[in-house]
Order: structure tokens, then sequence, then C-alpha cells
């Protein structure tokens, strides 16, 4: 039974104490990663690739939250974050608490998942342990494969100090000019258009006891180091000792005063590659404190920014070893079901003849009722590709008009695109210029779809474009109708296979109409303030999520069952927060599934009781969004775009459906029902910020979500 207190009025739900900051919430969500790695129920490959989504994860905070915090030091900005910090602050906090994650990153691979993997015939040796003749094999690579890419540059009176890209591996050398006595200083890069680590051939490959000798090979940076004589001829090599650095990657973009929005993305995706001011720099603990003092001067670091590692540095490397071919030390295959209802879908019919006639067209399939996709578990290629592909070529759909946030390289949905303009369909879509890391390859996409009749929008002045939504207009016998998808993932294909996503396909009349003013927003002058079934941000979406919240609030508080489950990536935005602390003491019983930022203390007494906070971290990467309102028993359910933090909810255009057919609330019922089960891939999230993963106890069934869905799914 939920816990009903009288809350003295004195509380206040701003106070700093009721909040986790932000910052620090999300290193506690990559350290449930980095867990992934240590947990040996985990194959070994699978291990490693936890390690490197640790490490590339960092990287991207670093550049982007972490730059940002140091901005606000400089400007001397003292505002406090919710939970009442400073911005140093922040970043001291980050520090400490970074620092230990880093350690035992490093400590678990150099002490645990290295011995395994060479018990499994992966040796990743150092230089230092090869025998001559791997030695020789390896001095002739680097004078054919490495020495003609690599450049020294000194640093001396003649010679300022470098500039070194974001990200970049370098070896800082320490040479002895035997004439003079002098000791100087130069920086290599490492070229990160050569492998990460150099394989030996088959015949100088390590065995291990029985096992087979897949695969033998050494860092590329240790190739380097140990071959330095021919970059620096007659030197004498010191000391040699690789660093890694980290720039400021998160330009401000003033939308505002640019003439032409796509030059303006162009502009910042050149200053990202050159990288504004260094906010990390990761050394060896080898690298003596006068190297390190020297590279800290140059860079402008402070001491905090500075990050010793016993070990390799950049683990985001390790990704490559997933490509092996040894399937026993990686996640069972396993492939993705068509959805029952699409399963007798003709396949779009390219060439103008007509399909099997006992098999249906896309569109009937969705006349018959609305469809609930659930991916990676129901096939992306066989639902949402198809959609689009079948609405390229259908001779009786007029036009397509489609949001695109991220897309893959060599995206078929993007081919589809272009084919449904080229059969003089009207097609529009709005491409997404400002989604960070992604600009580049969305420029490539628009300027393709330009070139071919496609009506392209690069997004709206101040906000982003996140919605996931495709419209589809059709003529058929009875006139003119529209088809809609609504999801909560990206339309990239490869994506697909690694997240969870929902998405919806229905022809309702009135989604239809309401993704017709939304593209009419988007792409013209329109200023539509309201819609007849889409929540909407920035228009509608944050007031009609606290009108649902204060609901269950007031049946709560007039004696009846008050219910509410969420699950999002993030939860952040404060009032969202006050608002489910007062639904909580209004005895509203609350479960929240957030995958990684969680800004809400659950478990407070007075103040958070009655709710409960889990985080499933697995084998696919938790993004769809589900909202789930009881109300007396005449539930609401909700699938979209939008996570509950201030950028969804007022900066960003987002997209959030009801879902009314009774079947498919019940399979969302049943999916948050497997979810909050979990007691395998589950962390709690305690009152005081840890994590504690669930486990089956006293024989109990291992009911992860991720295994059960794959399962149970048809």
């Amino acid at each position: 039974m939920p816990r009903l207190k009288k809350i003295p009025a004195e509380i206040s739900l701003s106070d700093p104490q009721y909040y986790f900051n932000r910052e620090l919430s999300w290193l506690e969500f990559n350290n449930r990663v980095l867990h992934e790695a240590f947990d040996p129920r985990t194959r070994l490959l699978e291990r490693l690739k936890f390690l490197a989504i640790f490490s590339a994860n960092l990287d991207e905070y670093f550049m982007v939250r972490v730059s940002a915090l140091k901005e606000q030091v400089a400007a001397q900005i003292s505002q406090l974050s919710p939970d009442g910090k400073t911005p140093q602050e922040q970043l001291d906090l980050i520090s400490q608490r970074l620092r230990p994650m880093i350690t035992q990153q490093h400590q678990h691979f150099e002490k645990a998942l290295r011995p395994q993997l060479a018990h499994h015939g992966i040796h990743l040796l150092d230089y230092m342990d090869l025998t001559q003749e791997q030695r020789l094999y390896l001095q002739q690579y680097y004078e054919e494969q490495i020495f003609p890419v690599l450049t020294p540059l000194a640093v001396d009176p003649g010679h300022p100090f470098p500039h070194m890209s974001n990200l970049s591996l370098s070896l800082a050398v320490v040479v002895k000019d035997p004439k003079t006595e002098e000791e100087l200083f130069a920086r290599v890069k490492v070229p990160n258009i050569l492998p990460r680590f150099i394989a030996l051939p088959e015949q100088l490959r390590l065995y291990h006891q029985d096992s087979p000798a897949i695969w033998t090979g050494v860092p590329l940076e240790q190739v380097i180091a140990h071959n330095l004589e021919s970059l620096f001829s007659g030197m004498h090599i010191q000391e040699c000792y690789p660093f890694r650095i980290t720039r400021d990657a998160d330009f401000e973009l003033e939308e505002d005063e640019a003439d032409d929005l796509m030059l303006a993305i162009e502009e910042n995706i050149r200053r990202r590659r050159i990288g504004g001011s260094v906010v990390r720099m990761e050394v060896q603990a080898s690298m003596p404190e006068s190297v390190r003092e020297l590279l800290r001067q140059e860079l402008d670091l402070q001491p905090n920014d500075v990050y010793e590692v016993n070990g390799l540095l950049d683990l985001k490397g390790l990704f490559s070893f997933m490509g092996l071919p040894v399937p026993d030390l990686k996640d069972l295959d396993w492939k993705s079901v068509v959805h029952p209802r699409l399963r007798r879908i003709a396949e779009p019919v390219l060439d103008g003849s007509s399909t099997a006639e006992e098999r249906e067209d896309f569109f009937a399939a969705i006349r018959k009722g609305d469809i609930l996709v659930h991916h990676p578990y129901h096939s992306f290629s066989k639902s949402v590709q198809r959609f689009i592909t079948a609405a390229a070529y259908d001779p009786h759909v007029l036009a397509i008009k489609m949001t695109l946030y991220r897309t893959s390289g060599d995206s078929p949905i993007v081919n589809a695109l272009i084919a449904a303009a080229e059969n003089g369909k009207q097609v529009a879509v709005l491409v997404e210029l400002k989604a960070r890391f992604d600009e580049e390859n969305n420029i490539n996409w628009a300027r393709k779809l330009e070139k071919t009749g496609v009506h392209v929008v690069y997004g709206l002045v101040g906000l982003k474009t996140h919605t996931k939504t495709v419209l589809v207009v059709r003529r058929e016998d009875h006139g003119i109708h529209r088809y809609v998808h609504i999801g909560t993932g990206n339309y990239n294909p490869k994506t697909a296979r690694l997240y969870t996503d929902l998405g919806l396909f229905s022809c309702r009349e009135e989604l239809g109409a309401d993704l017709t003013d939304l593209f009419n927003y988007l792409t013209g002058y329109s200023r539509q303030q309201s819609y007849r079934k889409l929540l909407v941000a920035p228009v509608n979406l944050r007031d009609r999520m606290l009108a649902l919240i204060h609901r269950e609030i007031d049946h709560a508080q007039n004696g009846h069952t008050g219910r509410i489950i969420a699950k999002m990536n993030s939860l952040v935005d404060p009032q969202i927060v006050a608002s489910l602390y007062k639904a909580s003491q209004a005895g509203v019983q609350i479960d929240l599934i957030i995958r990684g930022i969680c800004c809400l203390r659950p478990g407070l007494e007075g103040i958070s009781d009655n709710i409960r906070v889990i985080s499933i971290i697995g084998r696919f990467l938790e993004h769809s969004r589900i909202f789930y309102f009881y109300n007396q028993g005449q539930e609401e359910i909700f699938i979209g775009s939008a996570d509950w933090m201030p950028r969804n909810l007022d900066r960003r255009v987002e997209a959030v459906v009801p879902i009314e057919e009774p079947d498919l609330i019940k399979d969302l019922q049943e999916i948050l029902g497997i979810m909050l089960a979990d007691n395998r891939q589950a962390w709690e999230l305690q009152s005081d910020g840890r994590y504690l993963q669930r486990s089956p106890e006293g024989g109990a069934p291992d009911l992860g979500t991720h295994r059960v869905l794959m399962e149970t799914v048809q």
C-alpha cells in the first residue's frame, strides 16, 4: 500500500537536498555500463565492448558536459545547479568520482580480461614481450606501413608547440643531441588512419595450451615508440611516453545571425575538427613529472584536468576485437522477427508489376488496426523500412513527409525517399542539421536529397527537431487517406539492431491531421498551438504531462488508486521532479525506469516514499519512452521521442502519441511489467545515490528484460 503522510507546509520541494546532480548521475550511469565488463555472466568479447563503450561515453562527456562547466567557470558564472552546486564544485566532484572508476577499468582490463583473452588464443602483447622474430616482422611493417605516415614535430624557439587535434593519441618524445648534449622535446602523433592494434601474421601468433591461435598483436603506439630512431636520425632517444587529449567540441551556434544554416553548421564542423580548448589530458602513470608539467602548461590545463592511467590509453579501440571470428565469446546470434501483423505483407514492387493476390500491401494491414512494433525484437527492415519503401513505389501514394534526426551512412530509407521523388511524389524531409556529432552525415544526406527533387528543410531556429515521424498521403477509392509512423527512435537501420525502440503505425484520422499540422509548423510559418491527440513540444507536452501527473494526485487524494509508470532515458526537469514528489506525498505509486540520468531522489521519508527507480543495462541500449497513467482504470499510455528534460520539453520539437487500442495497451503494460520484474539487468537507485544491481535469489529464474523479450516476442 502507498505510504501517505501529512507533510509540513514548510517543506520546499525545490530544496537542493532533494535533487541529485545531473553530471554525477550520468557518471553513475556510465559506471553501470562499466560493471557489465566486470560481470562474469557477460561473454568475454562483450565485456571488452562494454569497456570500450565506457571510454567512448567519457570522450563525449568531456567534449560536451565537462567543457560546458569549464566555460562557466572561466566566465565566472556562479549559478547553482538544482542540487545547489557551483560549476567549480561540480568539476571537483566529477574528478573525485571519476578517477577511481578509471583505475578500476584499467585494472580489470590488465589483470582480468587480458589473461582471459590469452587463454582463448587472443594475445594483446606489449612490445617488450615480443620474440626477436616478431620484432623483426614489426620493424619491417613499421618501415613500410607506418613510418611514411608519421610527422615528428619539434618544440623549440623556432617551432612553437604544435596544435593537437581532438581525441588524438600522441607520443611525447625526449631526445638528446649528441653534439650539444641538449635535451629536446618533440611530439609524434599516432595516426588514427592506421589500425589501433597491429596484428602479427599467423605463423607468428601465440598459442595457449590447446587454444587455437586466433589473434596476436601489439598496440600501434608501442610499435612506433620502439622504432623512433628513423624519425630522429642522429639523435639519442631518451624517453617516450604516450598521452591523449580531449577538446571542447560543443560549439554554440548563433542561429539568429546565420544567413545560411547549412553553411553555419559546416563552419562549426570545421571548428570541431580543430577543436576548442583542451579539457582533459590522459597520461600513463610512468610519465615523469617534468614531461607532464611541460604538456600541462602548453595545453593550459589545471592539475585536475590530467588523468593518470596504468595501462593502455584509449580503450575505445577495443571495439575492433568484436570483429574476431569467435562466436563463443560473443552474445548468441539472435535475429529480429517480423511482426505477426506484417508477415503477409508483400515486398514493395519496384518494377511496376502486380503482387501476388494472396498477400496484402502495408497500407491494408494498417487499415485493419494500429500496429505497434518493438525494436530490435521486431524487425526494423520488415516494418519501418518496408513502410517507407512501399510508400515510395506505391502508385497511389501522393506525398511522403518525414523527420530525420540521425540515420546510417548507407541509409536505405534515404534511398527510398530519393526513389519516391524520382517517381513523381511530393517528398518533404526535415533533416536536423544540429544533431550533435551527426551534423556532417546529415548535411551529406540533405544535399543528396535536394539534388533529386526532395523538399529539404533544415530545422527551426532555436529548436532541434527530435521527433520521429512519417506521414504518407495516399489516394484511395473513398478519397485521400493519411498513414503515419510515430516512434521513439531514429530512422537508423544500424542502431535499430542495438537500441530498444517503439513505433506506432496508424491511419487514425486525428493522428494524420495532427501530423499534417506538425509538418506545416516544421516546413512553413504555422504557429499551431493545439493538437487533437499528439503531445507536442515545445507547444503542449510539458503542460499535458504535468496535468496527467496532477490527475493521479487528485485521484489519490479522493481515496482512489493513483499509479504512474514512466520509462525514459533521463529524468532531469525540476518541475516534473517536484510534481512527482507531490504525487508521492499524495499516495500515488510511482515506478520510474530511467536508463541514464536521474535527478530525482527516491525513498525519502515524507517526500518520495512511494517512488521506485530502476535502470536497465544490458545487451541492448534502452531507448524507448513509455508513459503510463492509471486514471481510475481508464488507463492512458503514451510513447514518443521525449525524455523529461528541459531540453526535450522546451528546446526541441518532440511528439508523444497516445496508444488507444486495448491490445496494444496490454502489450505495453506487459513490456513495463517485464522490466519492473527484472532481476538480472535492473539496478535499483537508493536514496543516497547508489545503485544496487538485482540478482536472482533462492534459485529464482533469470528474468533479464532483454532475454525474456527475445524469448517471448511474436
